[in-house]
């Protein structure tokens, strides 16, 4: 790569201040919005029960074209895109009722049950909206990693130097703090045969889902390098990248667990990791260190990278918090009709709780009048910047967790073990199912792709057309490849 043209790059990326916390707010909810018109299609019309050329394109449109033209041509007007998506489904939801061919069914199963004593379930059921969650998520950080590298993609939407909030910054710590939520599985799966896994185990098998990842981020850099490739050498140092990040995360997390049996909560836990790393750098010269230290060695070089993973350990941990409870029953194994909804109406006011929660805290930290009046920043990684990742990740579930609440109430209704599942898979859209199905293989795809296209073309310097048909055609070929290997059946394990 030219230097003129790489040191033109880097400037774009660099010394950018963000942008406001509602604005982000009102971009990202795209993604709920047009889960939302997806639902009500699909529940009213069984729109998408024939999953064919038409489906996919529409399916297409809805969860990932919205988020491009969110974070794109509709950037400076996301209020009226929310209200394209929303308006539909409102007036479609009011004037149909739901046409859900498994209604029968469940109501059926629902008599049975009556009249027999318990009907088995699943312990650890599928939950269509943190599937929607997930995909969504993935879907904007696979859009936001190559679209930033194009002028239609706003300047205060990419990732902050120092101090301040912005879309890329939120989709990291995203990023990270999904990964949490579904780590709680195998918790779960522990914990209900009561298998308690010594910390040698633990560790050992944390290491070995590490070294793939360690592996990336080796193979990155060694590109990264050898390319001669534009890079933000402030957001995680010289030598570290995201893929390190994330390799270390499990086997500390691991370490953690050991804690859980003197402090019985991972979002207790997280807080105090929080707290304990944002005293460290209002206390000492840390913060200083990691902001203005000259790179003269292998630490001061990635001192970004190093220190700021603390913060996304509290935020894997507060994941795992959340996990733990939208992820199970909160009943036993069985259930009847009456105690489904109460238990749906507890996994709501527990969401709506722990998003108020993270909220206060977050406003804590941040009032000057009563608080501790600090900024947010991704660059450290710091306690106001774990909280709004908190909060923001809660709220979204939250809202995912509504519509399929009120569009999809036989997922939760259902009586039997069958019935769930098909109810599952009919309140699941087909591409937000193999984005989170291949997460990680995905992410990886599209940074092979996004540094494919920085290298074959000026990114920086074409019109908004030329942008809008790149970035399009990239969204297609990442999401084909994600439906492909879904309907081959190919989980890659990263």
């Amino acid at each position: 790569m030219a230097q003129s043209y790489k040191a033109l790059k880097e400037d774009f990326v660099s010394n950018l201040t963000g942008g406001s916390a509602s604005e982000i707010n009102l971009v990202t909810a795209v993604a709920p919005a047009a889960v939302l018109l997806w639902s009500v299609l699909q529940s009213r019309q069984g729109f998408f029960s024939s999953y064919g050329g038409l489906a996919f394109v529409v399916d297409f449109l809805l969860n990932v074209v919205a988020i491009l033209l969110a974070t794109t041509l509709y950037s400076e007007a996301p209020l009226v895109l929310n209200v394209l998506l929303l308006a539909p489904a409102v007036v479609l939801y009011a004037s149909q009722s739901a046409r859900s061919p498994q209604s029968r069914a469940v109501k059926v199963n629902e008599t049975r049950a009556e009249k027999s004593v318990t009907v088995k379930l699943d312990t650890l059921p599928v939950r269509p909206f943190i599937t929607a969650y997930r995909g969504s998520m993935m879907i904007i950080t696979c859009i936001a990693i190559i679209a930033v590298d194009f002028q239609i993609f706003p300047r205060r939407f990419a990732k902050v130097e120092n101090w301040g909030t912005s879309l890329m910054d939120i989709g990291v710590g995203s990023f990270v703090f999904s990964a949490g939520v579904v780590a709680a599985r195998p918790i779960l799966k522990n914990h209900l045969a009561g298998r308690s896994l010594g910390f040698a185990t633990r560790l050992y098998a944390s290491v070995k889902h590490s070294l793939p990842l360690f592996v990336l981020g080796v193979v990155r850099l060694y590109t990264v390098k050898g390319l001669d490739y534009a890079e933000h050498v402030s957001e995680y140092g010289v030598h570290w990248n995201f893929f390190f990040t994330l390799a270390l995360l499990p086997p500390f997390v691991a370490g953690f667990q050991s804690f859980f049996k003197l402090i019985p909560s991972y979002a207790v836990l997280a807080l105090l990791l929080g707290s304990a790393y944002q005293a460290l750098l209002e206390l000492t010269s840390l913060k200083g260190y990691v902001l203005t230290a000259p790179r003269t060695d292998i630490i001061s070089k990635n001192r970004e990278g190093i220190f700021s993973f603390f913060g996304y350990l509290a935020i894997f941990l507060a994941g795992q918090a959340t996990g733990l409870y939208v992820l199970p029953r909160s009943s036993p194994m069985t259930k009847s009709s009456g105690n489904a909804g109460k238990e749906r109406r507890r996994l709501l006011v527990t969401l709506a709780s722990w998003t108020l929660i993270w909220n206060c805290l977050l406003a804590f930290t941040l009032s000057y009048n009563y608080g501790l009046a600090l900024r947010v920043s991704r660059r450290l990684a710091n306690l106001p910047y774990v909280l709004w990742v908190c909060a923001f990740n809660c709220a979204h579930i939250l809202a995912f967790c509504l519509i399929e609440t009120c569009v999809f109430p036989n997922v939760y209704r259902a009586m039997d073990r069958a019935t769930e599942r098909r109810e599952a898979d009919f309140a699941t859209s087909r591409v937000l199912h193999c984005y989170n199905r291949n997460g990680l293989a995905i992410f990886l795809l599209a940074n092979l792709m996004t540094g494919l296209i920085n290298l074959t073309v000026k990114t920086i310097v074409v019109n908004t057309g030329t942008a809008m048909a790149i970035l399009l055609g990239y969204a297609m070929m990442v999401t084909t490849i994600a439906i492909a290997l879904d309907v081959n059946g190919i989980s890659v394990k990263i």
